[in-house]
């Protein structure tokens, strides 16, 4: 197993494969075996992976799978909502396939981003102003710095 991913048991996989076979269903989507692998791989994974990471490793099951497929398959899960882009990291999209509330957190040297969850971001309040002239689907908090081990070799 590499780095990129961390085991996981048969039944926490499988529960969200299930959730994007009936997602693909009612958005009259095929199942094919690259979007399974594409989606498996992104809920595998420890980091919060750019697709060529992705393509990386789906290319140790499926060695043909293009780039641009893994792209696709990856714009086309988010925007079914089976995953999101991970907003202000400024490089490379990054995605992410947990669903669950949460905030981000990304090493401005190592690139790396950690997920973290604190109760009071969730209730960030949207401006009246802003609620009259938009309509907000989402709030997110995206905070930068070191991470633990660069904050050491940066001193």
């Amino acid at each position: 197993m590499s780095p990129e991913q961390h085991p996981a048991s048969a039944e926490s996989i499988e529960r969200p494969l299930e959730a994007l076979r009936r997602r693909c269903r009612e958005r009259g989507l095929k199942v094919t075996p690259q979007r399974v692998a594409v989606y498996q791989t992104l809920l595998l994974s420890r980091e919060h992976p750019s697709a060529e990471t992705v393509c990386r490793q789906v290319r140790k099951l499926l060695p043909n799978i293009s780039l641009d497929t893994v792209n696709r398959t990856l714009l086309t899960l988010e925007s079914i909502g089976m995953a999101f882009i991970v907003e202000g990291s400024g490089d490379a999209k990054r995605f992410d396939a947990n669903l669950q509330t949460h905030q981000h957190f990304k090493c401005v040297r190592c690139k790396r981003i950690f997920d973290l969850h604190y109760e009071p971001f969730n209730k960030i309040g949207v401006p009246r102003k802003l609620r009259d002239k938009f309509t907000v689907l989402r709030a997110t908090v995206y905070l930068e710095g070191y991470c633990d081990h660069c904050r050491e070799t940066v001193r």
